[in-house]
């Protein structure tokens, strides 16, 4: 499935349906922080390691004026200081060619399917126009979702249009972020089941987890959700999901 195809599919549905799966793309079932120790390491062979450290200086400024990480954006920012340094070229084509599929985590794919008996499922995702729907299409997770796949700026801001394409009597959205999902269960409340996925930087970062409240499920690896049925998603008699941690030893 293309990129162009993601976009021009129109994924409304004609009524409710009872429940939408929401899945994160970035450490969630990509493993993203791999894709960027490869990035690094391919700019320093490239462009050396002074350089390398110059690209995500300029690379971190885009996302904090942004709101979201722009790989390709810091590149053209980068060129406009190093104009004479092909190594950029080298660069772009490494990012547009970049292998997705093989950082896909384990079970990733398997996990989409498992859901899908009880419901749509649909990528949620934040990044810019053009390197994060090719993310999307050459990771094999668009095909995988049958090309529904939402890519915002800031998805927890565009929950009235997740509806409108999406709409539900309840959701369940998967996520490494629970700054993300707090912020969700905020709007939706009761809508929503939400689920951690304890993969990535952010997810495993105690200073950035701080203070914030527990999802209702936590899970330490997406491979993990195969081992859930429905009624782990299903909200209980009141309205309020259960909140239900597995311990490790529960999966062996």
């Amino acid at each position: 499935m293309s990129t162009s195809q993601l976009k021009r599919r129109d994924p409304r549905y004609a009524g409710r349906v009872r429940r939408v799966f929401l899945f994160d793309v970035d450490n969630t079932l990509l493993d993203n922080d791999r894709i960027i120790a490869d990035l690094n390491a391919y700019l320093k062979r490239e462009v050396g390691p002074k350089r390398a450290r110059c690209y995500w200086a300029g690379f971190e400024e885009l996302r904090i004026h942004l709101g979201y990480a722009d790989y390709l954006g810091a590149l053209q920012r980068f060129r406009r200081d190093y104009p004479h340094d092909l190594g950029l070229l080298a660069v772009s084509r490494y990012l547009i060619d970049y292998p997705f599929a093989e950082r896909l985590f384990p079970k990733s794919l398997d996990v989409l399917e498992h859901v899908r008996r009880w419901g749509p499922v649909v990528l949620l995702t934040d990044g810019d126009v053009v390197f994060q729907p090719r993310k999307v299409d050459r990771s094999g997770l668009g095909e995988a979702v049958h090309g529904h796949a939402l890519i915002y700026v800031h998805k927890e801001r565009e929950l009235a249009d997740v509806e409108a394409r999406y709409p539900a009597e309840h959701y369940v959205i998967v996520d490494d972020k629970l700054q993300i999902l707090a912020a969700i269960k905020r709007v939706w409340r009761t809508r929503v089941t939400t689920v951690f996925v304890r993969q990535g930087h952010y997810a495993l970062n105690p200073r950035i987890q701080a203070n914030l409240p527990h999802a209702d499920i936590s899970v330490e690896s997406i491979g993990d959700l195969l081992r859930y049925d429905c009624e782990t998603f299903q909200p209980e008699g009141d309205g309020h999901p259960r909140r239900r941690e597995k311990s490790e030893h529960e999966f062996k």
